[in-house]
């Protein structure tokens, strides 16, 4: 694609990084074919390629972005099935992400825009604002019906309502700093991502993490200081937001790594995995961040990458059950791990099914579902009836957000892929299928498998 930016233009690094990515750009369609709001809408400027030539005429002019522009950007999942497709290699995550940091700067939002996502970005990366306001949204469900009638902002008020759960876990000990040591021979020692909303909607995902890995002799360090991984409010084009949370992250990360050292950093929400690894291009002009960025996203892995590498012990437990694996976006288009999780699950007895249209996005999407609850809605309704042609006894994925969105569209159980592998090696039963009955569904007792 031809660019004309000025060279005054092209002193700006971002705009500069975006010149490039769009002059990689050939114009050849095939994006089209796999871009979840393409598929649903049918307009050229709800695909990547039209979407390409909007932030191209936006960042070239200098002008502020206008409705239109933002219109179709705000539309864009940010899925990256377009990345995975494109025979040329466009970086369109970056291009997005840029475009986005614009529209924040130079866009004026109509009100209602301008209050939800301010609520979202105060709220959803700090755990205790995070977890009073699931305690609020329980509140208001039976009213949820009132809430969606008022003007501008009703529909996505109800959407925050539905996608709450009916009950908000209890506090654990993950909810403060700590090291897990391991059990036997110490193999390794990594440190593991806290997050934000994930402790306080699904805690368990990193108890099942911390027991898995502390099994096969790996330390497990939550070091002081660390959080959210910025990721909700980048995409959101909060750019200094965003670059705080990673900031302080880098810092507690690499205290532990100049310190007693880690051999990685595992993340178990693939959304989270995709930014942190961003982290070096994000830092890349910074000089007091830069290299400590580098680093960091160097190590980040997600369990799966890990605990392939862990050998893990053959497994306790003896099952028939069948599970269809959910790939999220963030884990098979934004780190391009693909084969990993299901080759562990079939390691561990389990019948992995792929599901159909897998490189379709469930629509959760970060704050995707709560911002644009129709598309959303759509593109679950369609990713639940496709796993649901499987006919599976239950759903496995990687990422917390596919887990609310998907489970919030069918009485399939849905758990962390994580939970499976905890239990298959010797950890508890998932609580999603204690809760469901799997116990007494398994055939007679749990045996120990023949070695």
């Amino acid at each position: 694609m031809q660019t004309n930016f000025t060279p005054e233009q092209l002193k700006d690094s971002a705009t500069a990084s975006s010149e490039k990515i769009l002059r990689t750009c050939v114009h050849c369609g095939f994006c089209t074919a796999t871009c979840p709001t393409y598929l649903l809408l049918g307009d050229e400027l709800d695909s990547p390629r039209g979407r390409i030539y909007l932030i191209k005429d936006m960042l070239e002019s200098g002008k502020p972005a206008s409705p239109e522009v933002v219109k179709h950007i705000d539309r864009c999942l940010s899925c990256l099935s377009c990345m995975t497709t494109c025979p040329s290699g466009v970086h369109y995550m970056h291009l997005v992400d840029h475009a986005r940091s614009y529209i924040e700067a130079t866009y004026h939002r109509p009100w209602h825009d301008r209050l939800l996502r301010g609520l979202l970005a105060r709220i959803l990366p700090y755990p205790n604002r995070f977890r009073f306001a699931m305690g609020a949204a329980i509140l208001a469900k039976p009213f949820k019906g009132l809430i969606g009638a008022l003007p501008g902002v009703g529909n996505r008020l109800q959407a925050m309502i539905d996608l709450a759960p009916a009950h908000v876990p209890a506090r654990t000990p993950l909810d403060q700093p700590g090291t897990f040591k391991a059990e036997g021979e110490r193999r390794g020692r990594v440190a593991i991502l806290s997050g934000c909303a994930q402790p306080v909607l699904k805690p368990g995902f990193n108890e099942a993490a911390i027991r898995l890995l502390n099994r096969h002799g790996v330390d497990v360090v939550q070091p002081k200081g660390e959080g959210c991984c910025g990721a909700l409010v980048h995409h959101m084009g909060r750019e200094e937001q965003g670059h705080a949370f990673a900031k302080q992250n880098i810092d507690a990360w690499i205290a532990e790594m100049d310190g007693e050292g880690l051999d990685a950093i595992i993340i178990t929400a693939s959304g989270c995995g995709t930014t942190i690894k961003d982290y070096g291009f994000m830092f890349r002009d910074d000089p007091a961040y830069a290299e400590k960025a580098a680093r960091v996203s160097a190590i980040a892995k997600d369990i799966t990458e890990y605990a392939l590498t862990l050998d893990l012990a053959p497994p306790v437990r003896e099952t028939d059950l069948v599970v269809a694996y959910h790939s999220a976006c963030s884990m098979q288009h934004g780190q391009a791990i693909r084969t990993e999780p299901k080759t562990l699950l079939k390691k561990a007895g389990f019948t992995v099914k792929d599901v159909p249209e897998g490189h379709i996005c469930c629509g959760s999407a970060g704050t995707y579902n709560l911002l644009q609850p129709e598309i959303a809605g759509q593109l679950r309704a369609r990713k639940v009836a496709n796993i649901e042609r499987t006919k599976p006894d239950l759903i496995a994925t990687g990422n917390i957000g596919c887990m609310t969105q998907i489970g919030k569209g069918t009485d399939i159980p849905i758990v962390h892929t994580v939970e499976l592998l905890d239990w298959a090696t010797g950890g508890p039963m998932p609580e999603t299928l204690e809760k469901a009955g799997f116990q007494s569904r398994l055939s007679g007792p749990l045996t120990i498998a023949a070695e």
